[in-house]
């Protein structure tokens, strides 16, 4: 039971991530900066207890890609749930199983299969069910976050392929390429938008932004090292079931703290979409 113990805490950890994201952007710090600092603690304790992976990391360029991969996917969703519907963008971050064909057929060679094809299918038409206005009309996105989440999906789908990728490179290096890309490619986001009026600038330290964004940051660092953990010892379909118990997280916390409703279109929608994640990791493993 510890490894799915181990993902249950992982999913919990990123399903309630957007309450403390929403309590730091009260108190002025951004969510790009909160996820910089988040990461910079994943660096701090990887680069200090493996310092031979940073040898491994500036000698292989793949695990750049991975570490842009990994910035680009948590910076897009940590800005998205801390703004946004915390529900829709979850269900737009996990239309991954579409980007999860294309990539695979377009990086890895994978031929597309109808197997393939019917979860594209189906999650597609859950996106148009999600994003289908209340009162009727085409889909649209509903604000840049509904935009984030989406690019959250395709970044994480790059890293899920990249990881197949580097497979046989040592596990401390790719977490240390994942985290620095945490780090360094909010840092630049926020210094840009910064730059362009878009996002203040880091506040002042207070003891309680500075004790939430450490403690998250901790927490984040837990869960990968349980993900780590249970994806070790579990099959990839049952890892990759578990893992959606994410958005059970999301949606009953934001129901219950955040104020927010589930709607019946959003229900059937994410009900498409989580089937065709569930295919793709019966199919996987």
């Amino acid at each position: 039971m510890w490894p799915v113990l181990g993902l249950v805490f992982n999913a919990l950890v990123w399903g309630v991530s957007w309450w403390p994201l929403r309590r730091l952007q009260e108190h002025g710090l951004h969510a790009v900066w909160a996820t910089a600092v988040f990461f910079a603690i994943g660096v701090l304790v990887i680069g200090l207890s493996r310092p031979s992976a940073w040898r491994v990391v500036a000698a292989r360029p793949r695990l750049w890609a991975l570490a842009l991969a990994a910035g680009a996917t948590n910076a897009a969703f940590n800005w998205g749930v801390a703004t946004g519907e915390v529900v829709r963008v979850v269900l737009l971050f996990y239309l991954m199983p579409v980007w999860a064909v294309l990539l695979a057929w377009w990086m890895l060679g994978e031929r597309i299969t109808p197997g393939a094809m019917l979860r594209v299918g189906l999650a597609l038409a859950g996106a148009v069910i999600v994003l289908r206005p209340a009162d009727g009309g085409w889909p649209a996105f509903d604000g840049l976050a509904d935009w984030l989440g989406l690019a959250g999906g395709l970044g994480f789908a790059f890293t899920n392929v990249l990881l197949r990728q580097l497979a046989t490179e040592q596990a401390p290096a790719r977490a240390l390429a994942m985290f620095s890309g945490g780090l360094i490619l909010p840092s630049v986001l926020g210094l840009v938008l910064m730059g362009q009026g878009q996002v203040a600038p880091p506040p002042a330290p207070q003891p309680y932004w500075v004790l939430l964004a450490l403690g998250m940051g901790l927490l984040f660092v837990a869960s990968n090292m349980a993900l780590q953990y249970a994806a070790a010892r579990l099959p990839v379909r049952i890892t990759s079931v578990i893992m959606l118990t994410e958005v059970v997280f999301a949606a009953v916390t934001s129901v219950w703290w955040g104020g927010e409703s589930l709607s019946l279109p959003v229900l059937g929608g994410g009900a498409l979409i989580l089937a065709a994640a569930v295919l793709a990791a019966r199919d996987e493993g």
